[in-house]
């Protein structure tokens, strides 16, 4: 028998993954239900105190982000997906309750209890599955909306992590997408301009692609062979042996979250670093490697402080990029780092950002809104991320779009999924609070002689 930690030290937030279209759809409506009463008894607060009720304000409070992010947690899958982007992408545009309760999805979703656990092992791994390890650890290393993460280790002495996809998570996406779309057109739930369409459809084929593991599992072994040698990053390598079609197993990456970089008293040098080693990442990735990893939230990054080395997890959203949009994009950064408005409106066209079929101040507004993203492009030395009001000013011009001539028709899905990275890794470096020179990290794949 291998020696396992008992369920006991497992974390306290634990609950049973809900499985059937009939069980999650009862979730989500139950939720529907709560925000809708939270918002009815702030709006009736309102009006007890003599204010005019605002119905977006009713339903962005403390009590309804606490409402969502507990039943998100709760239900894992497509709907905390959702959250997760929201976490990620909402910083500073949310209210502050909501983006702080909403980034604990990024890790802390509700973990199995050990009874399903052990039958998701079984079913995997058969009967005796415990005799192929000489210690398994009952308590997740982490449980986010896919899989929960556990540490494992062989009797030939190799330490695994083992992500242990929820069960039924894969069959209720195309339910859990739809009953999203549902729930999130409730009035001020959603900001204003924001196409649920537009943003649903992607969720739908990530999900459907995350939830492949043997797709992500090759993603994952090309992406490390693509990257070769790099002193300051790391891919832990798949282990085929105790992977099944819903286990990845992967070598044991050392590390602490990305996000403990935020914490008083780490050296600013230190957050520079990082955060110039994953904007370097990203340029690499796309320009050189050709094989981007779309999903840039903390999840998916160990900082090891002993070796100062960042692991790269969670392949599962990894895209292939074409010669044709390398060259496309590279001519629109171009633009933007010469704030070259008519090159930059030509190169937005090439790329789907905007169409010959918008109109004249839809296609304005769009590239108005480019020349403001590639502000860090044109900054001489370090671009202070820590100082900059980039995101919330892309926000607002986002909102003055939406009321004053709406949008055009979106961007191809694999635009949507590479403007995610680069705008989430701009993002990290605001979190961070980091200063990086990003017209030296995107130097020479800029350059009119690159390739």
């Amino acid at each position: 028998m291998p020696r396992t930690e008992p369920p006991a030290s497992a974390p306290a937030r634990h609950a049973a993954v809900p499985q059937g279209r009939w069980s999650r759809s009862l979730h989500l409506g139950r939720l529907a239900g709560e925000l809708l009463a939270g918002a009815v008894a702030t709006g009736a607060g309102q009006l007890a105190r003599g204010e005019r009720p605002s119905w977006a304000g009713s339903v962005l409070t403390p009590g309804n982000a606490q409402r969502l992010t507990e039943r998100l947690a709760q239900m894992r899958g497509a709907v905390m997906k959702l959250g997760q982007l929201m976490s990620m992408e909402g910083q500073d545009v949310l209210p502050a309750p909501f983006a702080e309760l909403l980034a604990r999805l990024r890790d802390q979703a509700y973990a199995m209890p050990a009874t399903q656990l052990a039958d998701v092992l079984e079913r995997e791994y058969g009967q005796g599955w415990h005799q192929r390890f000489r210690h398994f650890s009952f308590a997740p290393i982490a449980a986010a909306s896919i899989g929960q993460v556990h540490r494992a280790e062989t009797h030939e002495g190799e330490v695994l992590a083992l992500k242990i996809q929820y069960p039924g998570v894969r069959a209720s996406i195309d339910s859990d997408v739809d009953n999203l779309g549902l729930l999130l057109r409730m009035p001020g739930l959603t900001p204003p301009g924001v196409a649920l369409d537009t943003l649903l459809a992607p969720l739908r084929a990530q999900l459907q692609a995350e939830t492949d593991y043997a797709a992500e599992a090759r993603a994952a072994t090309d992406y490390r062979d693509r990257l070769g040698d790099m002193p300051e990053l790391f891919v832990p390598r798949v282990n085929t042996a105790h992977s099944t079609a819903h286990i990845l197993a992967m070598d044991f990456a050392p590390g602490q979250a990305l996000a403990t970089l935020m914490q008083p008293g780490v050296p600013q040098s230190q957050r520079d670093r990082v955060a110039t080693a994953l904007c370097r990442l990203a340029v690499r990735e796309f320009f050189d490697m050709r094989l981007v990893q779309t999903d840039p939230n903390f999840g998916n990054y160990l900082y090891d402080a002993d070796t100062g080395r960042i692991g790269l997890l969670d392949f599962g959203a990894a895209q292939a990029v074409s010669d044709a949009r390398v060259a496309q994009l590279r001519e629109l950064g171009r633009a933007l780092r010469q704030a070259h408005r008519a090159r930059t409106h030509e190169a937005a066209l090439a790329v789907g950002l905007v169409h010959a079929s918008d109109t004249p101040a839809q296609q304005t507004a769009v590239v108005n809104l480019l020349l403001t993203v590639g502000e860090p492009l044109r900054t001489q030395g370090p671009y202070d991320f820590g100082a900059s009001t980039l995101v919330k000013e892309v926000f607002q011009q986002g909102q003055e779009q939406f009321l004053a001539s709406g949008y055009g028709q979106p961007p191809p899905a694999d635009v949507m999924l590479l403007q995610r990275k680069f705008m989430g890794t701009f993002l990290l470096c605001a979190r961070l609070g980091a200063r990086v020179d990003l017209g030296e990290v995107f130097g020479s794949a800029l350059d009119e002689d690159a390739r």
